[in-house]
This record gives structure tokens, sequence and C-alpha cells, in this order.
């Protein structure tokens, strides 16, 4: 079985290395063999294999002069730790390094030329094979390029725990360590490379994008990173395609058709040069300008696609780099590049024909298939001036430096310099190995690694705690899943103005370590789209919406698709493209635009407005008028009309007056807290004081007259301090309950903000409704009592007849407060106080004209009927009416009785009254003598009833007098004091003067 086992191996060997002819590796003994994995072509020939035959190897075309750039960075690494005298002395490292061609197929071609190498040594079949050209195994390999390829590389590799360290494959999926045991890689994986792209879309304000991405594992798992972080950003794809480098022509013209018909003008692309290369070919025919590329570190920089004829289509290209490392002597080594030199490195020969355009003598390329492979590059990258059929000879004397080539182009090494990293990490992991001491070493028990039998397991172990410094000073380390974070260089592709190249123009950094919203730096000066414009390209799928207003969604359409619509009242964007309008502070309002918010207008019954100031004017108006009724009073306060009206209550009247007035006042500016409290106790209070001091006065008068005789009980009622106390009685009732309303619940001032949004009213809150409602409710019922007693005294003498203008008064202070409270319902803000105001003044300017105009009008302007006589007469003449009906209600019942009893007609019982209904007086006076006397001594009144006229005289003389007057009186019209009636009426007619 063992036998068997190593003929198959021996066979599968050699039939991998029968494939792979000496012009097809590059190789070099060494005591430690390292494996390299390099695209030196971009692709294999399509070839249709009939099987009519044996198989044979496709062919590999389309030279690719940065993957033979990267090969010679091993080579140059291994060279130079060679020749070290510290990192591995006395041990040589060896490498054998194969072409991909870009393909999965190739590069498992050559994969398992490393592994059958390793299970021939693991066999151990020197007893039974003479192995004099034994080759030692591959303990490591550096590679591949593309992801896709090192996927199955690194599925065949991690069968046999040989460890594989790519330069160039950044697909997350070979962080997953279950799959991909041996897997690392110097290069950062695109989990960071998705989210900075993201970041750029957001920093330039796109929303609107469309995605491209390679058919294999680098495309699809970094454009689904990409779709993941946009869709956190809020950005929205347009179209998402994969293409290939294989796909056929019709799927390619799907794609472009897509690309010319979308919105989108920003393109995201995760693939590589050559996978994206047929696409952009067919853009360029089309000529479909006006995009801009935003391109993973695979293509940002291919010279495959940075073509100065493709410049017009792809000028607006934003890509990432891989950070630039150096290598010093590097750029030497280049140029010593020659194929008789170059005696290990089997791919210089066709990387000096294809340079120089050319055929080595002593080679093969004038065969047909080298012919056709030369015509495949010529067609894939314009290089050479020959054609298929022809080539001029090389002479071996050609400068390399004369021909410019993406070879020799070592201004930034980034993938070459992770290739210079991977070899010297795989050294370092040998140098651990070599350093070791036995009790400290990585495996069981501390064992050490025998250097001189190293196999590629123990290498993996060192490898995956690996910790050095680089040339550049930076520490190296791989993290738990293989990988080393690295950061990111933006470039812009410009067109060279010297010889029309394109350049890459860094213009910015993505910095890894910096915290979330500090990782992305971009000089936006540096940064020229389409090759020359500084205007940032518009890429979203609605325009931006302006401040003051915000995006609202369309029914159908993706979110990023929006109409703007205007913030509501209350609301504000000061910001572009905003998602949403926030909202004004509680004392804040939107502006007319929406834009910011100014402060709410701030309303209250002013002092310095229109309705205020009338207002402020009324109520000064009222207090002078009361004022000057005051002082019309106090200076005519000896005069008959001041007296029969009780002086002392109508001083305390007008100054309730004066209050009521004053207290409306309080009602009109800012309210403040101590203003709310004050305004309502003060308007309660002053009215009810007002009303108890007419409620009192009307009271008196009409006990005075309404009583028969006047007894003690009746002088103690009428008695002054007894009506102050009535007026404090009934004011004190209010004043407690303004003292338990400030107490449960006082009022305060209120800033109101629900009434208009707009507008703060500065109101007072009255604390409690029910208390305001007593208080006014108390007010009422006073001026209900005052006006039942002013009703019922309407028919008291003219000069008493002020309970008649009381009336009026107690009817227009219901009118007003029955209007009031509706009003007061209905109102808001400022008017609520506008309305109590209007209240206030209305009630009190009736309580004064009513009572106090005409008194203070025969005062002024009819000074002869502010007369004793002039009063007493009119107190007199109610008197007599009063007793004459009562004489004449007597005489009718009296007449009516004797009728019933003798039918006799005898005359009246005798009076102080005599009638003139059938006869005249029998000593008739002159007129003008009579209207003398009377104007001297008295008055005369008549007094009409149903049966006739009474005439009734009386005289107010001095005492001395009083004889003559009498005797005339009697002789007139015999009025002698004979019964009770004519001393209540003396008592009556007397009373004002008191």
């Amino acid at each position: 079985m063992t036998l068997y086992s190593c003929c198959l191996i021996l066979l599968l060997f050699t039939w991998n290395a029968a494939a792979y002819g000496p012009n097809q590796r590059a190789q070099k003994k060494g005591d430690i063999i390292l494996g390299g994995l390099f695209p030196i072509h971009f692709g294999v020939a399509a070839k249709d294999q009939d099987l009519k035959s044996r198989p044979e190897s496709v062919e590999c075309i389309r030279y690719n002069f940065r993957g033979f750039r990267w090969l010679q960075a091993m080579i140059f690494a291994i060279e130079e730790i060679n020749s070290s005298p510290t990192l591995l002395p006395n041990m040589t490292l060896g490498y054998r390094i194969f072409d991909t061609c870009n393909t999965v197929s190739k590069a498992l071609e050559a994969t398992l030329s490393f592994v059958a190498q390793n299970k021939i040594d693991s066999l151990n079949l020197d007893e039974f094979c003479n192995c004099s050209e034994h080759i030692p195994s591959t303990i490591a390999v550096v590679g591949a390029t593309g992801s896709g390829i090192s996927t199955a590389v690194a599925n065949l590799l991690g069968l046999f725990y040989i460890p594989q360290v790519s330069y160039a494959s950044s697909s997350r999926l070979l962080s997953n360590k279950n799959q991909f045991k041996s897997f690392l890689r110097t290069i950062p994986n695109d989990e960071h490379q998705a989210t900075a792209m993201a970041d750029i879309i957001e920093y330039f304000r796109w929303n609107w994008v469309g995605t491209i991405a390679a058919d294999d594992d680098y495309g699809r798992p970094g454009i689904e990173k990409f779709r993941e972080e946009a869709e956190e950003r809020d950005i929205c794809i347009d179209f998402s395609e994969l293409i290939s480098q294989y796909s056929d022509e019709e799927e390619i013209q799907q794609v472009v058709e897509v690309i010319q018909n979308s919105t989108a003008r920003v393109i995201v692309v995760f693939s590589s040069g050559p996978d994206l290369e047929p696409l952009i070919k067919e853009i360029v025919r089309r000529n479909i300008t006006g995009k801009i590329w935003l391109a993973s570190e695979a293509w940002a920089s291919s010279s495959l696609i940075a073509m100065p004829e493709f410049f017009r289509v792809i000028g607006s290209t934003i890509g990432f780099a891989l950070k630039a490392g150096q290598i010093p002597g590097f750029r030497e080594f280049l140029q010593k590049v020659h194929p008789k030199k170059s005696t290990n490195n089997g791919f210089a020969k066709e990387f000096w024909e294809e340079t120089f355009n050319c055929y080595l003598p002593d080679g093969s390329k004038n065969s047909p298939a080298s012919t056709s492979f030369h015509k495949g590059h010529e067609e894939g990258l314009g290089a050479g001036n020959g054609t298929a059929a022809f080539r001029p000879p090389c002479t071996g004397d050609e400068n390399i430096t004369s021909v410019e080539t993406p070879y020799m182009d070592y201004t930034h090494l980034r993938i070459s310099y992770n290739v210079y990293l991977a070899v010297y990490s795989i050294a370092h992991a040998l140098q651990d190995i070599y350093t070791c001491t036995p009790g400290k070493g990585l495996f069981t028990n501390g064992s050490c690694a025998d250097i001189k039998k190293v196999e590629a397991w123990q290498v993996l172990k060192h490898l995956r705690h690996l910790n050095f410094t680089n040339n550049m000073g930076e520490q190296v380390d791989f993290d738990e899943f293989g990988d080393l974070v690295g950061n990111y260089s933006i470039i812009n592709w410009h067109l060279s103005p010297e010889d029309g190249s394109v350049v890459f123009e860094e213009v910015g950094h993505y910095n890894v370590y910096a915290k979330k919203g500090e990782r992305l730096f971009i000089n936006e000066n540096k940064i020229l789209w389409s090759g020359f414009s500084k205007e940032v390209p518009f890429s979203n799928c609605s325009r931006d919406c302006l401040p003051g207003t915000r995006k609202g969604i369309i029914e159908g359409e993706p979110t990023c698709c929006f109409e703007c619509v205007d913030c509501p009242d209350g609301e504000y964007s000061d910001e572009t493209d905003a998602s949403a309008c926030d909202k004004c502070p509680e004392d804040y309002w939107s502006n007319e635009n929406h834009t910011s918010c100014i402060p709410k207008q701030i309303e209250f019954l002013s002092w310095t407005e229109p309705f205020g100031i009338a207002l402020t004017l009324f109520a000064v108006l009222g207090i002078f008028l009361t004022s000057f009724v005051l002082g019309v009073f106090t200076k005519f306060r000896n005069t008959p009309i001041v007296k029969a009206t009780n002086r002392e209550l109508s001083y305390l009247l007008l100054f309730s007056l004066l209050c009521c007035f004053s207290s409306s006042l309080f009602f009109i500016g800012e309210p403040q807290n101590w203003t709310c409290r004050l305004r309502q106790p003060a308007f309660g209070i002053s009215f009810v004081l007002c009303i108890s001091c007419i409620l009192v006065k009307t009271n008196r008068v009409l006990l005075v007259f309404e009583a028969k005789i006047p007894t003690s009980l009746h002088r103690k009622w009428w008695g002054l301090n007894l009506q102050f106390l009535l007026v404090f009685l009934c004011t004190f009732v209010q004043i407690v309950i303004c003292v338990i309303w400030l107490y449960t619940a006082p009022p305060s001032s209120y800033r109101n903000h629900e009434l208009e949004d707009e507008i703060i009213f500065i109101t007072c809150h009255e604390g409690s409704l029910m208390a305001l409602g007593f208080l006014i409710g108390y007010t009422c019922l006073l001026a209900a009592i005052c006006f039942f007693f002013a009703f019922k005294s309407r028919k008291l003498p003219e000069n008493f007849n002020e309970a008649k203008f009381i009336t009026f008064s107690m009817l227009i202070f219901f009118i007003v407060w029955i209007s009031f409270i509706p009003a007061y319902a209905s109102t808001y803000g400022k008017f609520v106080s506008a309305v109590e105001v209007i209240a206030i003044l209305a009630a009190s300017f009736g309580l004064l004209a009513c009572i106090f105009f005409n008194k203070v009008y025969i005062i002024l302007f009819k000074p002869s009927r502010n007369t004793i006589e002039e009063v007493r007469c009119s107190t007199a003449a109610h008197a007599f009416k009063v007793a004459a009906r009562a004489t004449l209600r007597r005489s009718n019942v009296s007449r009516k009785r004797s009728n019933s009893l003798g039918g006799s007609t005898g005359s009246t019982p005798s009076s102080s009254i005599s009638s003139k209904s059938n006869h005249e007086d029998p000593f008739p006076l002159p007129a003008s003598a009579e209207r003398q006397r009377q104007q001297q001594r008295g008055c005369k009144q008549k007094v009409s009833f149903g049966s006739g006229t009474v005439t009734l005289s009386l005289s107010f003389e001095e005492p001395q007098k009083n004889a003559m007057a009498n005797r005339n009186a009697k002789r007139r019209n015999s009025l002698e004091a004979q019964n009770s009636d004519d001393s209540l009426m003396r008592h009556r007619a007397l009373l004002p003067l008191q």
C-alpha cells in the first residue's frame, strides 16, 4: 500500500512538473522552501476541450507587469533575508513561484505541486526511492492575489495545515478560521473598506448609488457589507449588478443598459481589474460619461483600467489604496532584471519580450502559439509596436528604464510591500523557531521545533503568535482571525499634464484605529471631478430639501426618493435635507420660513396699546369725576341737598366709587403674582362697599317714610353709627370670602401657550373659579336687595326720589354683570381682563351718574332748588299726600257707614284739611300776594283725587313768626294739628334737615 501511494504521488508530481516547464516557474533551492502564487498573466485563453485527445493545459494570456513586479518583491525579500547576518543565520531560503494566470484552476494546479511535495516528505520514501534531486517541502505559501483564488487555495492548503500568507486577498470570508485554518494576510479585510466607502458617500451627501461587484468571493461579500453600511446611513441603492471577466457580451450589454438608464451618478464597484475591464470597454464605446466611480483597492490602481483612453469615462474615480511602504534597494533590484542574469526566474524571458515587444532568438516566441499569445496581449494592453505575425529579435542590450510600464512604477509600493511583509513574516516565524529555548516553546511541554526538520504546521503555530517590528518601525502581529489591521489611502485619478498618463493623487486617508466619525479625512481641494471640475457632483434621488422643509415619503419609492414638505407651524429645520422638523421650545415659535425659532409674541392688556390707553383714560376720567363730585359735596356740605342725601354715607359711597375706578387699573399691564392676587379682591370689596352704602341709605329713608309714628326703636335704627356698622358688616363678608380665596387657591400669573400657537398670553390664573363666583355672586345679591328697596322707595318726595335713580343704576349694574358672564366665558387672552375692566367702569359710571349727577346739577346750576323751603315743601307735600289719602279713605268709609244706617247727608267730620270740591275759599287773596306768601312762608300744593282737589298749605317760618303763620293757616285751611297724622307729617318734614 505504501509503495502504491509512493508511485501515485510521484506520478502526480511528475505530471504537475511536466505541466510547469522550466520557463513557467521561478525556483531556487534552499534549506527551507517558500511557495509563491502570483498573477503573471491576467487570464487564460478560451479553448474548447473536445476530449478527442489528452487534454492539454490551457494557455495563459495577457501579461501582467504588476504581477511580475510582485513576484520580484518576493525574490528580493528572500535574497535580502539570505544575506542578513542576524535573520536566519546559516540558513538559506529557497522559493518555488508559480503563475496563477488569475484563475482558480491554474492556482490549484500550482498548489497541488506544493501539497504533493509535502506529502512525499511525510511518507519518508528515501528508503524506497533514490531521490537525488530531492526538493524540500514547501513550509509556507505567499499568495494568492484574488480572494476567489485564495479561497480555493486556502481550502486545499488548510487540509495539510500549510500556512498561506496572502498579500492582496481582502475578502472578509477568509477571516473565518473554522473554514480557513491556515490562512493569514498582510492586507486589511474588506470589512473596513466597505465601511469607508459608505463614509465617503455620506461625506459628500450622496444617497442614490448603484453597485457593481465581481461574481466571486471578493466582490459578493464586499458589496454585501457595503449594503449593510449604506442601509445604516440611509443610502439607497438604485441597481446592483454582478460581473465577471468571463461574462458573455449579452450580459455585459445588459449591465451597461442599466448603468446608462440609471439616475444614480455614483457607482460603487467591488471588483478586480480583469473582471471590470470588459464592462469599462463597453461603457467607453457607448461614451457614457458623468458617472462617479468609487473603486475598491483591487482595481483602484489597476493598470488595466487606469488608461488614458478610458479617462473621459472614469476620470471621476475615487478609490482606496493600501498604505504605501518603503523597500530600500528595491528600485535598483527591479532595474537589474535580465533574461541572462535571472537564471532562477523563468518568467524573466517573457517579461523582456513583452516589455520591448521583441523575441529572444533562443526562445520559442516565433511559434504559432507564441504569436497567438502576443496578439492577445496586444489587444488587452496595447503593449508593443509589432504585429501578431512578426516581432523583431531582442538584442539583449535594451534599457529597462527607457520603457514606461507598470513594472517600473515603484512610486507607491502597496501590494509589493505587502508581498515583502509576507515574506518577512514567515522569516520571523522561522527565526522564532530557530532561537527557541527548550522549555519555553509553543508546543507540548514547552518544546521547540527543529529548524532543520521544521514542518508547515509548526510554522503556522508561530505565525499565529508572531510579533515583530518591520523596516518602517511598525509593529506586525496577526489578530485572532489572521488579519493585519491597516489604514487606507484615498486616491483620485488625475490626467498627467506632462505625458497624458493617469496618475493617482492622494486626497485623503482612512484611519481604522480612530474613533467612529473621525476616521475619514478628505482634502476636497485636491479632488478633480471628471478630471477638471471642483464642484461636487449631485447623486441624490431627490433634490436636497432646503432649511424650513423636511423629507416626505413618496409611496412606492425608496426612502431616498422623497418630496420636500414645509415644516408645520411651531417646528423648524435649520439644516439641508432634514429628515424631520424639530419642535420649537415652549416659549418660541417658528419664523416665517420655518428655518429657526423666534421668541413668541407676548400679549397682555398693556398700558401702551390703544385699547389699554383708552381703558386707562376712562378709569382716570371716572376717578376725576368722582373726585369732582366729592369736592362739590364737601364744599356744599351744609346745603339742604347734601344734608338730605345722608352726607356721611355719600362721602363713603364716593370713596368706594373711587376704589372701584382705581381697581380697574390693576387689570391693565403685565400680570404679576401680586397684581393677580390684588385685583379681584380690590374690585369685589370696592363694589360691595359701594352697594352696601346705597343699600343702607335706601333702607333708612324707606324706614323713615314707611313708619307711622317715630319711636325710639326707629331712631335707634336711623342712627349714623349703626348705618356704618351695617356697611362694615356687609363689606366684612366680602373680605372673608377674599381671605379664604387667597389662602386656599391664590391667583397667580400664568403664561398661556394653548390659545394661539405663536402668542403667549400672560394672564391671571384665578386659582378658583368658584371663589370668583362667590365674590361676584355676593355683590350681585346685595345689588338685588338694594334694587328691591330702591324700587319700593320710588314714590318718595322729589328730593328723596334718588331711589328712582338708584333703581336705574341697579338695572345698569345687573345688565352689565349679566352681560359680563357670557363675555368673560367666550373671550380669551388679554380680552378677559379688558371685559372685566369694561364691566367695572360701566357699573361704576352707572352708579356715579345715576346717584350724583342730578344732585351736582342742582347744586351748581339750580341753587334756587337747594333751599330749606324747597326741601321741606317737597317733603311736606309727600306727607300731606299720604295723610290726604288716609283721610279720604276714612271719609269714604264713614259716608258709606252713615248711608247704610240712616241715609243722612250730614257734613264730614272736621279735620285739618278742607275740601274745595264744591265751594271756593271764603277769604281769597290776590294772586301776586299769594305767590309772595308762598315763597316767603312756605309752600302750597294741590292734590287731585277722584272726587276733587285738596289744597295743602304749610308754613316754615322762624319761631317768632310761627304765631302769625298759624293764624293765617287756621283762617285759610284750618290745618291745626288735631290728630296724630299731623305730628307724623311734621316729623317727616323736619327729618332731612336734622
